[in-house]
């Protein structure tokens, strides 16, 4: 049985084609280079969902802009008021 970060964490061999002089910079920084790939890859998808996200609700987060440009806060908080 496996638990749900040993499914997280497990590795596949892929092979990526990288620019030469990226790649010897990392590697003259001692840099892991399968890591920082991951780390790229996993920055990328965090955005594509977002931009993903801001796509799919674009028309609800324009709605509640303009309900809130005609009507205001529902509740004011104590820091806004005069």
């Amino acid at each position: 049985m496996h638990t749900p970060y040993e499914e997280i964490t497990k590795r596949r061999p892929v092979n990526l084609t990288i620019r030469q002089d990226v790649l010897a910079e990392a590697k003259g920084l001692n840099l892991n280079a399968s890591k920082a790939a991951e780390a790229g890859i996993i920055e990328a998808v965090k955005k594509a969902r977002e931009e993903s996200w801001l796509k799919e609700n674009k028309d609800s987060i324009k709605a509640h802009n303009e309900r809130l440009e005609k009507e205001g806060l529902l509740l004011n908080p104590y820091w806004l008021s005069d």
